[in-house]
């Protein structure tokens, strides 16, 4: 089969307004416990887009850690590329795709650094071969080779061997606060159901509206 005959036929309930919940982020939650009880792959997987240098955008996936009203909490290093984007340029949009549910999630809003004692406390929680990555890997920077990563998290596995691994610097959280959230469902010829949710930037609360498909 080719990708241009490739097809699926989205055979789903649908969704309606009625069917939401007020808050987004209580409706986002309910998706995510459906979908991680569907057993579907790394359900709280997003890929989040951020601006780049040259004004393009530029995409990849992380691993959500937290989500709440104030918005959805990933961590990763401050100097790797989306680190500095966001530093730079601190709004984003990111993406869930459930596909074996025929779902997906789209959030826009403004990203903003946790607080050092929230990643203290998440690295805390990490596997000490996952904290001592985080020291030994330049994210995003050039590497001659696999053997100089290799030589680098030896190099800082003698260094923490007598104790606890420490947090470090450019390590950290940013939590994406949405200003905008999309709920789609797929449904069949296309004609998907699409709700966004719009935060009144006056009074904080938010508004429903039906998208077409």
């Amino acid at each position: 089969m080719t990708l241009r005959d490739r097809r699926v036929q989205y055979e789903t309930a649908g969704l309606d307004v009625s069917d939401l919940d007020a808050s987004p982020i209580v409706q986002w939650q309910r998706w995510y416990d459906q979908a991680a009880e569907a057993g579907v792959a790394e359900p709280n997987a997003m890929t989040v887009s951020t601006i780049a240098d040259d004004g393009a955008p530029d995409a990849r996936v992380v691993l959500v850690r937290a989500a709440d009203e104030r918005g959805f909490v990933f961590f990763t290093n401050y100097d790797s590329a989306k680190g500095r984007q966001i530093d730079d340029d601190p709004v984003a949009a990111a993406t869930f795709a459930w596909l074996d549910l025929h779902r997906q999630v789209r959030v826009r809003g403004t990203v903003e650094r946790v607080s050092a004692e929230e990643s203290d406390d998440y690295f805390a929680s990490r596997p000490r071969d996952s904290q001592i990555g985080a020291w030994a890997s330049p994210q995003s920077q050039p590497i001659a080779d696999r053997a100089a990563l290799t030589a680098r998290v030896e190099e800082m596995t003698a260094r923490f061997a007598d104790g606890p691994v420490p947090r470090p610097a450019h390590w950290g959280g940013f939590r994406l606060g949405p200003v905008s959230i999309e709920f789609w469902q797929g449904r069949p010829n296309r004609l998907h159901d699409r709700f966004r949710y719009l935060r009144d930037g006056s009074t904080g609360h938010w508004r429903i509206e039906r998208l077409a498909p």
